[in-house]
């Protein structure tokens, strides 16, 4: 089972492409896989006979895990093809790399400027989130995997007594509260049993956690336990933007059919304008990396697109170098593949920021939980007519959108923030300077 992302921890066969005896080459795909982010075909790097397979269609296994046995021509399976436990081999003769589709390696498309440590396939480790116990704000210790399976099971450790060495949470503890039993309890206050005993006699359906949700929850539980949010809000003028853009649509060029060969939306113009914003207030454009932040020369911002049963963030890059029509074209393309479990992980790891625009649902303001290692992300809520006073002491209405910037405080202060938001505003309200 390759290894997808610094995130993916499994992944799910959800097709073979060959059976057990079937020969194979390199580069014919062997098997579809599909993790929370995205599905892909994984290729064979080898020639031989497909002998044995491990993991059958709906099966999930950890990375690293044998799901397959391929022999040589004309060699019978190894004795070393022990039935599996689901561990990865203990000594690989080299790393599986994953591919899509035809056999060209991801890592054959070059990024558009060296590689960061914030890049696509380059893991930032931490002290606190990879090597040994990490201690929550009260002082408790959490060993590694106790923290990783509360961030599984969407566990307050908060709310976890710990039963180890001077009252370490371990693996148990989380184990305990998972099953409600014992003190230990869950981020709504009970274990799942407690839960469902308030509902005895009452029609519910158990809905089972995917993958992805999963995902979510860990890295949600993780980001509003570990940073220290604070949020500003500002209302835009955005009737310069608005007449911006039906004056670019009206005059968008026409195909062979009549069409219009794009079509520019409202969230096309506030990516440019985040992007511009960071660029003017550089400090801002940057990350939380355990004992250091990173500063980036681009904006590479990561845009929030609704899925079924959860969510993902493909990142637009170097957006401040791309017109809006380019920017337009390749959020469409993104968005598209995403939806349909698509996206490469190049595709949406990394960044330096966020954005999530609940305009579309009528939404009129909210504030976003931030995506880490990131240190910002704005919320963008529904243009409206307000009333606002005018400079002579009349009152007139304008369209006006709600924008919120929650912030990383370790990495961005208040003041920092203000500037950051203060810029954004400048660029709505006057669009033409974001584009020069």
């Amino acid at each position: 089972m390759p290894q997808l992302g610094e995130t993916v921890a499994e992944g799910k066969i959800t097709k073979w492409f060959k059976a057990a005896g079937d020969a194979v080459k390199p580069g014919e795909n062997l098997f579809e896989i599909e993790t929370d982010k995205t599905s892909m075909e994984v290729p064979s790097i080898t020639t031989g006979t497909l002998t044995e397979i491990r993991f059958q269609v709906g099966e999930v296994a950890k990375v690293g895990a044998v799901v397959a046995i391929i022999s040589g021509a004309g060699d019978a399976p190894t004795a070393s093809s022990a039935p599996s436990s689901g561990a990865p081999p203990k000594a690989p003769a080299a790393p599986l790399r994953s591919v899509p589709a035809g056999g060209t390696p991801m890592h054959s498309t070059p990024m558009p400027r060296p590689a960061s440590p914030m890049d696509p396939f380059h893991e930032v480790r931490t002290p606190e989130r990879n090597f040994g116990p990490a201690r929550l704000p009260g002082g408790a210790i959490v060993t590694p995997l106790a923290r990783r399976l509360a961030g599984e099971r969407g566990i307050d450790l908060s709310r976890v007594t710990g039963s180890g060495p001077h009252g370490r949470i371990v693996a148990h503890d989380v184990e305990t509260a998972m099953s409600g039993a014992g003190p230990a309890l869950t981020a709504s206050g009970a274990g799942t049993a407690q839960v469902k005993a308030l509902y005895e006699g009452i029609a519910y359906e158990e809905v089972p956690l995917d993958s992805m949700r999963r995902t979510i929850a860990t890295r949600l539980v993780e980001a509003k336990q570990t940073i220290p949010h604070f949020y500003l809000t500002a209302g835009l003028d955005a009737g310069n933007l608005i007449a911006m853009r039906e004056e670019a649509n009206a005059a968008a060029p026409r195909d062979k059919n009549g069409e219009a060969v794009f079509k520019l939306s409202l969230n096309d113009f506030i990516i440019k304008a985040w992007a511009a914003a960071l660029q003017r207030i550089p400090a801002a454009n940057a990350v939380w990396a355990g004992d250091r932040i990173l500063r980036f020369r681009h904006s590479d911002i990561g845009v929030a697109v609704a899925l079924e049963g959860g969510l993902i963030t493909p990142v637009i890059r170097n957006a401040e170098m791309k017109s809006l029509t380019t920017i337009s074209a390749e959020m469409r393309d993104l968005a598209g593949r995403a939806r349909s479990k698509k996206l490469r992980p190049n595709e949406y790891q990394g960044g330096s920021t966020a954005i999530s625009n609940l305009g579309m649902y009528g939404v009129r303001e909210f504030s976003a939980i931030i995506n880490p290692p990131h240190a910002t992300i704005l919320a963008v809520g529904a243009t409206r007519r307000a009333p606002i006073e005018a400079p002579d002491g009349s009152v007139k209405f304008i369209s006006q959108i709600t924008a919120t910037v929650s912030c990383d405080h370790r990495v961005v202060d208040g003041a920092l923030g203000a500037e950051l938001l203060a810029a954004f505003k400048a660029f709505i309200e006057s669009p033409i300077t974001a584009l020069v």
